[in-house]
């Protein structure tokens, strides 16, 4: 599971150090003290994510800042995009972009960069009507900033893989590489001259990687 034993949660008079190592060795400025550590709620992060001063997931009751950066922003919705271009012909469920908050448990809200949410999940096929969907993404998709530190990205994968997700993708801007993963523990890695595909999440969606990292290519 995501949470911690109970009685390491953190808490008003933990030190910035002891939150850092808490939080995988992110960087200081990356979470934020107001509301007090372990005091935060959902009203909270609405609160900051809807004034847009600083992108922020929930946990264990504090608010981390999400490490963003203009080309990664620009990769996430170019994603997105070719994910809704498939969608329009394979009506299977729906795709969300950078700011779509879910609640993967109880205190755990997160924003993936991507999300695939499959029509089986949602009633009606449409999403809840509330500001934080409790969803969990059947794909979900990092792509890494400069800020994000592998630990991190590891507990992102097994609260994902935990809260349901079938199918993760961490994308790589610097080395324009992709790890997919079917599990927690289990990848693969695509380069270069490789095809990014959806498995059985995605059946039949297929992206070469030259044309995931040319955001606006038709080749």
């Amino acid at each position: 599971m995501h949470m911690k034993l109970a009685s390491a949660r953190p808490s008003p008079s933990w030190s910035m150090d002891r939150l850092r190592r808490y939080f995988d060795m992110i960087p200081a400025e990356r979470i934020l003290l107001d509301p007090l550590p372990g005091t935060a709620t959902e009203d909270d992060v609405l609160h900051i994510n809807e004034r847009k001063e600083r992108l922020c997931e929930l946990v264990d009751g504090v608010l981390v800042e999400k490490a963003v950066g203009t080309k990664e922003g620009l990769l996430g919705v170019w994603l997105a995009h070719l994910i809704w271009v498939y969608l329009e012909k394979h009506a299977i469920g729906i795709a969300l972009g950078g700011d779509g908050m879910l609640r993967l448990f109880p205190g755990l809200v997160r924003v993936p960069d991507v999300s695939f949410i499959s029509a089986e999940r949602l009633s009606e096929g449409q999403l809840p009507d509330e500001a934080i969907a409790s969803l969990a993404p059947d794909l979900a998709v990092e792509v890494i900033s400069k800020g994000d530190t592998k630990r991190e990205i590891e507990r992102k994968l097994r609260e994902y893989f935990a809260s349901g997700t079938r199918l993760a993708w961490v994308v790589h801007p610097k080395s324009e590489t992709v790890e997919v993963y079917t599990s927690a523990a289990k990848k693969r890695t695509l380069r270069q001259g490789q095809t990014l595909d959806g498995g059985d999440v995605l059946p039949g969606f297929r992206l070469p990687l030259r044309r995931l990292f040319a955001p606006g290519s038709r080749r």
